[in-house]
């Protein structure tokens, strides 16, 4: 089996920001005509729906709950981290890059969690568009704190519910689209299979946990280990439509 990570050629800093500069760009006019699949309904895949929605594409979510709010990303309590540097303590992306690498015993990829340190200002943005109460202090900024044994404080929260608050956001963000018609939420499905079509990734197989008839649906595929970066790209597109 041949592994390829898909990660952009050049220097670490600049991998995708050259590669988000180089790629296709889609015409407003004709975002209407794609379908979009994204399987799972958690953070990562909820906001990745909501945004690919506001921007005009045709999406459909697939989870294996009876409801989105039910994704495992609830467990996520203790914060989110983010390089804004509002304690003025000398954070950087830099720093939050290499905490992040240090923090998971040097076995992620290098690149994206670059990618992720780059983007993780406008996640905070996304997410209080979105409605998410995180923690504030008297003078109405947000709030940070020391977690994870990092030296500075980059930890939004929202008192001990902080992944509960981050899902109920992005469950409310697809709630609007669906209301708008621009998701199809398919609770209660299972994925089965990947399709391709000429070595792309063209649909899926689902089973119907209720009724257990297999289903096709065909668009293109978004899986959790690609939403990250996806939903990432798109992440400021709630705070500027809201």
């Amino acid at each position: 089996m041949a592994l390829d990570s898909k990660i952009p050629q050049g220097p670490l800093a600049d991998k995708w920001t050259k590669h988000k500069n180089d790629i296709n760009l889609v015409n407003p006019a004709n975002k209407r005509n794609i379908d979009v699949i994204v399987v799972g309904t958690g953070l990562a895949g909820g906001s990745a729906a909501a945004s690919l929605a506001e921007l005009g594409y045709n999406v459909k979510t697939f989870c294996y709950q009876d409801s989105p709010r039910r994704a495992h990303s609830i467990a996520a309590q203790g914060g989110i981290n983010a390089a804004k540097n509002y304690q003025g303590d000398g954070d950087s992306n830099y720093r939050l890059f290499y905490d992040t690498i240090k923090g998971g015993d040097y076995r992620s990829r290098e690149a994206n969690v670059h990618r992720l340190a780059e983007v993780s200002g406008n996640i905070i943005d996304q997410c209080v568009a979105q409605g998410v109460p995180f923690a504030r202090e008297y003078g109405g900024l947000l709030d940070n704190r020391s977690f994870g044994g990092v030296l500075v404080s980059r930890t939004f929260y929202a008192k001990g519910q902080t992944g509960q608050q981050l899902l109920l956001g992005a469950y409310s963000a697809m709630n609007r689209q669906i209301n708008r018609g621009k998701i199809q939420s398919f609770n209660r499905h299972e994925m089965l299979d990947l399709v391709k079509v000429n070595g792309k990734a063209r649909g899926i197989i689902a089973r119907n946990l209720i009724t257990g008839e297999i289903e096709r649906h065909s668009g293109q595929i978004l899986r959790r280990k690609t939403i990250n970066n996806i939903s990432l790209s798109f992440s400021a597109v709630t705070n500027n439509n809201s």
